[in-house]
């Protein structure tokens, strides 16, 4: 059987990485790096992805959209009467961090053109090397499909068992809990930095809750480069949470506080919480 052909929109940090695992196992992984910003194109061409103009994103077996949130819903939209008009359309699988709600508004809107589509949820960093992860969770009947083409192909792929947003389920789950976290303690560490109460509080977590402690010294400050697109997660959990009178509040004030982590008018708030978690 020859190899796959998969396409992977963006060029960030986890498209990169998953289409340089995949390059490594053989798969030929195409992009379409019009527009993009050099740093973009280079991190394209490091990970072994072959540049092509975006209607030629259509040739692939799968197209993995794996961008911020916000961004999903355009990029079906845009892409889907592209990949309509293929011989053989590719299976679009959606690994976006959006609700379930959002993922079945994408669904209808692919499938409407007539494509096959898959719910994806991706948990954990982008690959890199000495690292086996993350794990990609897939629903949907053409979640098996997706499993079969990829098997072996250096991607931990596991199979949700229910419809089209059950995927998306989990990850919003996951996030919420993990990335809801860490926008909590970032909050009261600034309270306390505020309040001057910074290093009681430091110590006080050191004492009585250090494998918390050791896990916002971890997590933090992997999150400051990442607020921009934690902010519209949030902002999907929220809508997750919807159901709940109380829990939309909690995810829409963790968007706000990543949205303005993000802003460059927030760089004394993430100093502070740099020199919060440098204390000894």
């Amino acid at each position: 059987m020859p190899d796959p052909v998969i396409a992977i929109l963006s060029q960030g940090a986890m498209g990169a990485g998953v289409a340089a695992r995949l390059v490594a196992h053989g798969v030929t992984v195409l992009t379409c790096v019009e527009g993009r910003s050099a740093a973009s194109a280079q991190r394209a061409a490091a990970a072994g992805m072959r540049a092509v103009p975006e209607a030629a994103l259509a040739e692939a077996e799968a197209f993995l959209s794996i961008l911020p949130p916000a961004e999903a819903l355009a990029t079906a939209e845009r892409l889907a009467p592209r990949f309509a008009t293929a011989a053989k359309p590719p299976l679009y699988v959606d690994c976006n961090a959006i609700s379930p709600a959002t993922m079945q508004r994408l669904a209808s809107l692919v499938q409407s053109h007539g494509l096959r589509v898959a719910d994806a949820g991706i948990i954990g960093g982008p690959p890199r090397e000495g690292y086996a992860g993350p794990v990609i969770h897939v629903s949907g009947e053409e979640a098996p499909g997706l499993i079969a083409l990829l098997a072996g192909r250096g991607l931990d792929l596991r199979l949700v068992e229910g419809p089209i947003g059950a995927a998306s389920a989990l990850k919003m789950s996951y996030a919420g809990i993990t990335k809801g976290l860490v926008a909590i303690g970032s909050a009261m560490m600034l309270a306390a930095s505020r309040a001057g109460a910074a290093e009681a509080l430091h110590a006080e977590l050191a004492r009585s809750q250090p494998a918390l402690a050791a896990w916002f010294a971890r997590m933090v400050p992997t999150m400051f480069d990442k607020a921009y697109r934690w902010s519209g997660e949030m902002e999907e959990i929220a809508d997750f949470t919807s159901a709940d009178d109380a829990a939309p509040a909690i995810y829409q004030g963790a968007a706000a506080l990543y949205k303005r982590l993000a802003d460059p008018r927030g760089v004394e708030d993430v100093a502070a919480l740099r020199a919060f978690l440098a204390l000894t």
